[in-house]
């Protein structure tokens, strides 16, 4: 097991640390925990609305596929450490830190 820090890009959120278990997506741990991260086509890598930032971590996951990536490059402000919050699957215990941009300009749920 390991812990999650959820960090926000609107300051006025402060950050939300939680379990996290192997097998578990970000989106699925945002979602159990009433963290706000859209997810229009419902975690299927099908859009880039789940789009977060790994600040910490990113070894505990799998590599990119040329899907999500072609799909990051659609997200707003992609940046290097960019990913699809539904396909990014704790392969090892251990602890993720994870920015997720301001959700207010998103349409969806």
């Amino acid at each position: 097991m390991g812990n999650i820090t959820f960090q926000f890009e609107d300051k006025a959120q402060p950050p939300v640390t939680v379990g996290i278990e192997a097998g578990e997506t970000i989106l699925e741990v945002a979602l159990d925990n009433d963290i706000q991260l859209n997810h229009n086509c419902g975690g299927v890598c099908g859009c880039s609305t789940c789009h977060v930032y790994i600040q910490q971590g990113e070894n505990l996951l799998p590599e990119m596929s040329e899907r999500e990536e072609d799909y990051v490059d659609r997200a707003r402000n992609p940046k290097y450490n960019s990913r699809l919050a539904c396909q990014c699957k704790l392969s090892q215990d251990g602890d993720l830190v994870v920015t997720i941009p301001d959700q207010s300009g998103i349409i969806g749920h």
